[in-house]
């Protein structure tokens, strides 16, 4: 399974980047919003882990 990790977090994503990597997943991290939505719109991922609180970002609208 592929995942897209999209955190500014830096210590977060790292920490779930990890911890989904030693589950056995594939993952993949971008740091803002702009690089989340072209990774998500250029590659196939089986699910998508939102950071819904990134700067100058809203989602759900």
């Amino acid at each position: 399974m592929r995942i897209l990790v999209i955190e500014d977090d830096i210590s977060t994503g790292d920490y779930l980047k990890k911890g989904l990597g030693e589950a056995g997943y594939s993952v993949d991290l971008a740091r803002n919003g702009t690089d989340g939505l072209f990774r998500a719109l250029e590659h196939g991922y089986d699910a998508i882990v939102l950071d819904v609180m990134l700067p100058g970002w809203t989602a759900g609208r």
